[in-house]
């Protein structure tokens, strides 16, 4: 059984935990001691060297603000761990600067529906890491749900604008109607295209787009939420979702707004 070590417990971190934690030997660290509970077969370490030390998989669920920081702590112990990141326009680029050209990377843009297992999460592999390393994180994410598998790091930043951004766009388009199964293969469609229209190929394209749908629909029947507390749950301020929104609320197409978010998403990343 796999170490995994999960630094950061806000709402993915503690959603990747949860799901994983039956198949992994899962330990956790968070800076914030109030976002962490007693929980069953879960670890909690004291220290983040303490969970650095102790994992053979590393998943970074930290802001991207708090990145550098933390490679300064730990940057001694990570060298034959496996590196997996789901921060937005954190580049593989940045983290080797942060802490050795040699450390192994997959970046990962999971989204909101990994809490109820129906994330569709986008993976880009390092060239540092390895065939081994990416099967080992398929099969780690395949925990929370789907997983495609991107050539080029710049379609992360793609990835984030569809699927991370995605939830939060399909909650705009409906507006809390109630029939939300009606709008679903209109809006799949509609996804699609502006997932085409940002790098995707169409097959990727239409699994992306419908994967993220339907994680929606079943987040908005399964957790009892409204359209405004999801896209508050995927928004946060200077983001890629509010860049998006900002486009739609102005009466732009979906197209525009997921080209917006995109370019969002590259503007944050070359802020390394």
């Amino acid at each position: 059984m796999e170490k995994v070590g999960i630094i950061g417990f806000g709402n993915m971190g503690r959603a990747i935990a949860q799901r994983i934690k039956d198949k992994y030997a899962v330990s956790i660290f968070d800076k914030d001691k109030n976002k962490i509970s007693v929980l069953n077969n879960i670890a909690v370490c004291s220290t983040l060297l303490e969970l650095v030390k102790q994992s053979e998989i590393i998943i970074l669920a930290i802001k991207p603000q708090d990145f550098k920081s933390l490679f300064n702590e730990i940057k001694s112990y990570v060298g034959d761990k496996l590196i997996i990141t789901i921060a937005a326009g954190i580049t593989t680029r940045y983290i080797k600067h942060c802490s050795s050209d040699k450390i192994r990377i997959i970046r990962v843009m999971p989204n909101m529906a990994a809490q109820i297992g129906m994330s569709v999460s986008v993976v880009f592999k390092d060239n540092n890491a390895t065939e081994k390393d990416l099967d080992l994180a398929r099969k780690l994410l395949s925990c929370i749900g789907v997983v495609l598998v991107v050539q080029e790091e710049k379609m992360m930043n793609a990835a984030t604008a569809v699927s991370g951004s995605g939830p939060a766009f399909f909650c705009h388009h409906i507006k809390d109607n109630k029939n939300v199964d009606q709008e679903r293969d209109e809006f799949i469609k509609m996804l699609a295209e502006a997932a085409v229209s940002v790098g995707f190929d169409y097959l990727k394209a239409n699994v992306l787009s419908e994967k993220t749908v339907d994680g929606v629909i079943a987040m908005l029947k399964e957790k009892n939420l409204t359209c405004a507390q999801i896209i508050k749950m995927v928004s946060s301020k200077g983001g890629t979702t509010l860049a998006g929104l900002k486009v739609l609320d102005a009466g732009g197409t979906l197209k525009d707004a997921v080209k917006s978010a995109s370019r969002r998403a590259e503007e944050l990343g070359e802020k390394d």
